[in-house]
């Protein structure tokens, strides 16, 4: 805990150079591209549309359990999916990347992991747009619900952190962890209803449903569909909101704790 108090206090102090790193973090993916910044929407965007197209009325048909057409439907499930991973991926590497920062004695290395979380959740903050721009498109008015989306994507941020700590750590002396992260999140998407209606096997066996809710990235699409859907607020969902914020503080400490134990070696491996 004494740990996690001092890496609190160095956030608020150095607030100013996480952010300008984060947003230099951000404009390095631009560089050198003739698209620029499409190219970070092209493939999502792409991949909604394979799954609306084949979950969707052209393909299988899939029903969503709400009264609303699928995409809609969709959307809220797939969006903090794209950023979870990608702060996944991207975190995971986040000390070779800046190894250079690493060797400086003076620089504060906990906050490399928090810097590319950042640099990612502007490009969710765009995705965020997209998604009511979407919504509008199909006659879907706001409700007050809707900046609950922010409390979600805080809660997938903390989620992700807690994560990155752990890999990035182990990346520097394990190289293929970013492997293994890849992999993890190919089974992962598919563990949390996102395409799929959980009812189609609930209805079957009910005790799914319990497995489900045992992943917390469960809460965060759960919450993003009652954010823009139901209108459902989270203190309707007391034990599953106790129950993620349990999780996530066990990753986080856990992840805190590995990092400070291999973090004097870091400079010589890398």
């Amino acid at each position: 805990m004494e740990y996690m108090t001092s890496l609190c206090k160095e956030i608020i102090k150095k607030r100013k150079l996480i952010l300008e790193l984060a947003k230099a973090d951000f404009k390095k993916r631009l560089a050198g591209s003739y698209f620029g910044v499409v190219w970070m929407f092209v493939q999502p965007v792409v991949t909604v549309l394979i799954y609306f197209l084949i979950f969707g009325p052209y393909g299988f048909k899939s029903a969503p359990p709400v009264p609303a057409p699928y995409v809609i439907w969709l959307v809220p499930g797939i969006v903090p999916w794209f950023f979870f991973s990608e702060a996944l991926n991207a975190g995971t590497g986040c000390l070779q990347e800046y190894s250079y920062l690493v060797k400086k004695v003076v620089f504060p290395v906990e906050m490399l992991p928090i810097i590319k979380l950042l640099s990612c959740a502007m490009v969710h903050g765009f995705f965020l747009l997209i998604m009511c721009g979407l919504y509008f498109c199909y006659q879907w008015w706001p409700a007050v619900t809707w900046i609950q989306v922010i409390y979600y994507s805080f809660a997938a941020f903390m989620l992700a952190l807690g994560l990155n700590y752990l890999t990035s750590s182990i990346q520097v002396f394990f190289k293929d962890m970013a492997q293994i992260v890849g992999i993890m999140l190919q089974f992962g998407m598919w563990m949390v209803p996102i395409m799929y209606d959980e009812g189609l096997f609930t209805a079957r066996a009910p005790w799914i449903g319990i497995f489900f809710k045992l992943n917390p990235f469960y809460y965060i699409v759960a919450g993003y569909r009652d954010s823009m859907l139901t209108g459902n607020w989270f203190w309707e969902r007391p034990t599953l909101t106790l129950y993620f914020w349990a999780v996530t503080a066990a990753l986080f400490l856990l992840g805190l704790k590995v990092f400070k134990r291999l973090r004097p070696h870091f400079s010589d491996v890398l």
